[in-house]
């Protein structure tokens, strides 16, 4: 098995940033970590009026994504994001679609794998990019059902 990587597939004709590329890696990582530091900076990889859409919550800036954030490991014990393919919205879109894998390992101990789609918008921000927009549809159901 290959080693695992948080890089995706992007259509060949499509321009996109690499900065874009590097961010999305980045935020999945920091999505599979469950310290407090990791909290924080998955926080701040959005803008500071940022909606996040995360299944049936909704958050607007940094506190309440925080909240969120620390929620979404409260019955997990690890998550490994798979992204498997970037979608830009036209050459050099700041806007995209993404679709992947999430494997999860709950707290009870029980494992289950759920495809995950994902439509994001981002801006530059003091050089740096980061999502005014990030919405996840999951089957949060299949969560409840693992084995």
């Amino acid at each position: 098995m290959p080693p695992h990587t948080y890089k995706s597939e992007y259509p060949p004709s499509s321009q996109i940033d690499e900065g874009i590329k590097t961010f999305f890696e980045d935020f999945y990582r920091t999505s599979d970590t469950p310290t407090p530091d990791a909290h924080e900076k998955y926080a701040a990889a959005f803008t500071k009026d940022a909606k996040l859409v995360m299944i049936s919550k909704v958050a607007r800036g940094y506190d309440e994504i925080l909240e969120v954030r620390k929620g979404m490991w409260t019955a997990v014990n690890s998550r490994l994001h798979t992204p498997v393919k970037m979608y830009p919205f036209g050459s050099g879109a700041d806007e995209v679609m993404l679709y992947g894998t999430v494997g999860y390992v709950l707290k009870d101990g029980r494992k289950t794998d759920l495809e995950f789609a994902a439509r994001a918008k981002l801006v530059k921000e003091g050089g740096e990019w980061k999502m005014s927009f990030y919405q996840v549809y999951l089957d949060s159901a299949a969560i409840a059902n693992a084995k």
